[in-house]
């Protein structure tokens, strides 16, 4: 059996690591001795940690910004209820991925600063959810399906605030888990949030 292509072996070293010990302790030299190449072989497909860290995000979670983009594209396919659940759905389930692997960079503010610099220069970060949010909402807004009046950026602020709260809230319950599934959660979040803006 032939194994998967370097790069390939590549982004699941570092998926792996990232969500078991976290981002700012998972080494290149790590992720490339666990993807069983060299780091020079690790810096011919990714150009930094940073970069890996980002394509891991865009490749191995669930896909939060494919979904919004296209729905930003063509508005009014689905009810904007129907479609702001399954932003909701695929958000949480993406912050409960992604909030493991970068937790680990507040605890270092030398770290956190260079990974957020590197990440502007990437042109990426935490704040594009949000955008891609917006760009839907202000689509439908348009589109005379939410009101013309609605704060778009606030309300992708709150849907998406309320997805990435709950990545992490209830970690110290006794079950440790959300009273709801994501399906249940998204629904109700996109309810509310319509009621604001519909």
């Amino acid at each position: 059996m032939q194994s998967p292509p370097t790069r390939v072996r590549i982004l699941d070293a570092a998926h792996e690591l990232m969500l078991t010990i976290g981002l700012a302790r998972a080494t290149t030299k790590e992720i490339a001795k666990a993807a069983g190449c060299s780091e020079a072989a690790l810096y011919k497909h990714f150009a930094s940690k940073e970069d890996l860290f980002v394509t891991v995000l865009k490749e191995r979670l669930p896909k939060l910004g494919p979904l919004v983009e296209g729905l930003a594209a063509e508005p009014g396919k689905r009810s904007v209820e129907s479609n702001l659940t399954e932003i909701a759905r695929q958000a949480a389930l993406f912050y409960a991925e992604s909030f493991p692997i970068a937790a680990s960079l507040y605890a270092d503010p030398q770290l956190k600063r260079r990974h957020d610099e590197a990440l502007r220069e990437l042109g990426s970060g935490p704040h594009m959810p949000i955008e891609w949010v917006d760009r839907y909402l202000r689509a439908e807004r348009s589109a005379g399906r939410i009101r013309e009046d609605a704060d778009t950026y606030a309300a992708a602020s709150l849907l998406l605030g309320a997805c990435a709260q709950r990545a992490f809230a209830y970690d110290m319950t006794p079950s440790g888990e959300p009273p709801q599934t994501p399906e249940e959660f998204a629904r109700g979040v996109a309810r509310a949030l319509l009621r604001g803006i519909g």
